[in-house]
């Protein structure tokens, strides 16, 4: 079965053209070690909850959307190896300048327990 690393991001809605072009440079590196799929949404239909929700969760401010994301991979094992040679890989030192504050960044790495 697959495993997947999923992302909560909030990031400023006049950052949204920064934050994409920075993910479609960083998706084929991922692909390049392993992941079979890298997915990025922006926050479209996202309501306000009672108790929590999405925004808050990051603690989106006005002006800001939620991006939520996930990369796929075949196993833990290439997930472990991949993620590892993605973070050494030079080509990321080129997007250290982030569109978006990743101390309010949820992440972290999820085994299937149902795949349809």
């Amino acid at each position: 079965m697959s495993y997947i690393d999923g992302f909560l991001i909030p990031v400023p809605t006049g950052k949204k053209e920064a934050y994409r072009s920075m993910a479609a440079k960083a998706a084929p590196i991922f692909k390049e070690y392993g992941a079979t799929r890298v997915v990025e949404t922006w926050g479209d239909d996202i309501p306000d909850g009672k108790v929590t929700d999405f925004r808050r969760a990051v603690n989106a401010v006005d002006g800001e959307n939620t991006v939520f994301s996930w990369i796929e991979w075949p196993d833990k094992a290439t997930r472990d190896t991949g993620m590892k040679k993605v973070m050494e890989d030079p080509r990321m030192n080129d997007m250290k300048d982030m569109p978006f504050d990743g101390q309010r960044m949820i992440y972290g790495g999820f085994a299937p327990i149902v795949e349809a």
